[in-house]
Parts: structure tokens; sequence; C-alpha cells
């Protein structure tokens, strides 16, 4: 009986204790891990909430960048870090499409997190050097066939959203081109700006200002309509050739994160989409927030599971893995 009194207490004192540690949260900084370089998409868009997140907590939101391995990196430092609040993971399409590119992947991307809630879903575009010949996307979409020995692609590695872009990319040319991947797009663009690489598909959070500052050519945007923040270019579906891919982002806690803790986390999100200055900023990089109704934990568990499901056929019929 003793035994069993002890052990009653001691489930007591642990439910309490995270009830406390609950009600205290934060109260200390909270790190959120971007999977990928400083200069990227992914760390525009995760320290353009941070700020407004670090409001709404009393606590300042710390941006580090851990990038490799295409994001899983720092997507496994996150699943094995205190389920605590304190250490986040903003991640793109590619927690999704990891599940089937990764072959040994050291977590499971559907069960080893507590997702917090959706970002946002930002546009991509096929930008090129701005020496490249071809002048319209249809005479790129020749140029590529002609030239698939000749011309380089540059991307963030396997499973990054630009891996995936150039991946449908490709296979709706029915022709490859020589890939070259970095550590980020950010480094990528740089080399694109200075006429190392010929190609990348990038998300317009990172090439938006690049666009309209004449440094990159740009030739279509990845979504069914035009977006507004470059209304000149032109859909792929408009060049005929109907590449359509958008990079959603969301932000995950350790698996056993508690509940109350996630829930403090997801109204800071919400707070911050709902931040005029976000909002903003989002349209000047062609984009926008989550819609209200999307942006609860339990959304964003049911859109990663069925993300998972979507990507795997077409990962699979593409051959594509990484170790």
């Amino acid at each position: 009986m003793r035994i069993v009194n002890a052990a009653l207490a001691l489930v007591a004192a642990v439910g309490l204790s995270t009830a406390a540690a609950a009600q205290t949260f934060p109260n200390r900084p909270v790190t959120l891990v971007v999977p990928f370089s400083a200069g990227g998409p992914t760390d525009t868009v995760a320290r353009l909430i941070a700020e407004s997140m670090s409001r709404s907590l009393g606590q300042q939101v710390v941006v580090e960048n851990v990038g490799g391995a295409g994001g899983t990196r720092a997507a496994g430092q996150v699943a094995k870090a205190a389920p605590d609040g304190y250490t986040l993971l903003i991640h793109h399409i590619g927690q999704a499409t990891s599940a089937t590119l990764y072959r040994k992947l050291p977590y499971k991307p559907g069960s080893d997190f507590a997702e917090v809630g959706l970002v946002t879903a930002v546009p991509m575009t096929i930008i090129a050097k701005s020496s490249l010949e071809p002048k319209t996307f249809k005479e790129l979409v020749a140029f590529v066939k002609a030239n698939k020995d000749k011309v380089t692609y540059g991307n963030a590695g396997v499973g990054s959203a630009s891996h995936l872009c150039g991946m449908l990319f490709m296979s709706k040319l029915g022709t490859q081109m020589t890939t070259v991947p970095y550590p980020g797009t950010g480094p990528a663009m740089n080399d694109l700006i200075g006429g190392q690489i010929d190609l990348l598909c990038d998300q317009t959070t990172n090439t938006t200002g690049q666009i309209k500052g004449g440094k990159v050519k740009a030739y279509a945007v990845t979504t069914k309509e035009r977006v507004k923040s470059l209304a000149d270019i032109p859909t792929a579906a408009e060049g005929g050739l109907p590449v359509e891919v958008a990079v959603w982002h969301g932000i995950y806690a350790p698996k056993g994160t508690p509940k109350d803790v996630v829930e403090k986390l997801n109204k800071a999100i919400d707070a911050a989409l709902d931040d005029p200055k976000v909002i903003a900023r989002m349209a000047d990089l062609g984009t926008e927030p989550e819609p209200k109704d999307r942006r609860s934990p339990a959304v964003h568990e049911q859109f990663l599971a069925d993300q998972i499901a979507q990507w795997k056929p077409i990962i699979e019929a593409a051959g594509v893995y990484a170790d």
C-alpha cells in the first residue's frame, strides 16, 4: 500500500510540476531553430514573426540557424530537446517530404513533434542569372531541353523547398539539369546573382527583393494565379508548363510539450500573424499569414499528415532518396 501511495504521490507531484511550469512559461528566452542558413526564405519568415512573438510572450524569441541535411539535422535536434516549450522548430514543406525522402531519418515527422501552428504558405519563383538568354518562360523551357547537360540548377539540398520545386520542374520538362546543392538558398542566391549557376526555384520571401532590384531574371511563379506583389510575372501554367507548388511553414515543439505551453505558443503565433507590421511585410514578400481557421495545432497536425500522404507517391515515383 505504501508503494502504491508513493507512486500516486509521485504522479501527482509530476502533474503539479508540469502545470506550474506551464503557468510560469516562459520565464526565459525561447529558441526558434531554423533548419537552413541565415538569409534564406525560412530564416526570413522566422525572424519576421519572432519579433512579434517576443512581445506577446514577454520573453525574447531567439532565432538559431542549424543548417545541413536538407533540414533534418535541425529537426532531429529539436525532436530530442526537452519538451518544455523553450526549443522550437520552424520548418516548411520539407517536414512532410522528409518522411519519404530519407531512408534513415532519426525521428518521425508525424509523431515526434507537437504541432504548434501553421504560419504562412509562400509562392515560389523560377528565376535565373540576369545574363541567361531566354526572355520568356516558354523560351526557357525550350532552352533547358536543348541544353540540359549545360544548364545548372541550384538548390538547398535534398528535401529542401528549392529541391522539391526543381524536381517537379524537371519532371514536367521530362529532362534533367545539372544540380548544384548548397547548405541553403541564401548561398545559392549569391551564386545565382554572381552568375556561377543558371537557375534557382525559390520562395518569394527570398526572391522578391532580388527580382525588383534587377539582380536576377524572373520567369514564372508556381501558383495557380499571379502573385500580387509580382504581378508582371506570369504563372508557369501561362507559359505552358503547370508547375504548382507553394511552401507552407509551421512551428513545432518536441513531443510531450505540455498542452498549456503549446496553447500559449499558438496564441503568440496567432497574435504575430495579426500584427499589421507582419502582414504588411509579408505582402511585400509576396505572401500572407495563414487564415485564422488554419492556425490551430489540430489543423496543423492534420495538414502535416495529409501532406506526408500527398508527397509520398510523388517522391517514390521520382526515385529520389537520401541516406
